[in-house]
């Protein structure tokens, strides 16, 4: 309900993500090229977004240093993940071009969906409501020290 009747932000979702942001909005981690953050709209506790900090849609137009740090970010969300929330497996990916379902076609991200033997697959839930265990600050509080 908050994001249906919250204003519209202009710009970049991604972009405008630093580390005065208060938690959970704050980046889990950022390196000089790449960032991670929880997904503020998770399909399951512990959805992460991982993105080239540089403005970019194209996967094709990532320079191949920004291209090898996510797929690094990538590597450490998941041994994070493991860590913090002992996952049964994961979902990982992303959507290029709105047709693809991508909700942010101009900024490339990832998705890293932590999965529990026995929870609902996430691609059925798209535009049903589903509740989670976990509020998003204590998500950030628990996962935070495995970014450290």
């Amino acid at each position: 309900m908050e994001y249906i009747l919250s204003e519209r932000e202009d710009g970049c979702f991604l972009c405008g993500k630093d580390d005065s942001e208060g938690e959970p909005a704050r980046p889990l981690l950022r390196s000089e090229l790449a960032f991670v953050i929880l997904n503020g709209y998770p399909y399951n506790p512990g959805h992460l977004l991982v993105a080239p900090n540089r403005h970019v849609a194209e996967l094709e137009a990532l320079e191949g240093q920004e291209l090898a740090e996510v797929s690094r970010l990538l590597q450490r969300s998941i041994g994070a993940l493991k860590e913090a929330s002992r996952p049964d497996g994961f979902n990982l990916g992303m959507n290029l071009g709105r047709v693809a379902g991508a909700g942010v076609p101009q900024h490339l991200h990832w998705h890293v969906v932590p999965r529990w033997s026995g929870d609902t697959n996430f691609m059925p839930i798209v535009g049903r409501t589903r509740v989670l265990p976990e509020l998003l600050a204590d998500t950030y509080a628990r996962l935070k020290p495995h970014f450290a």
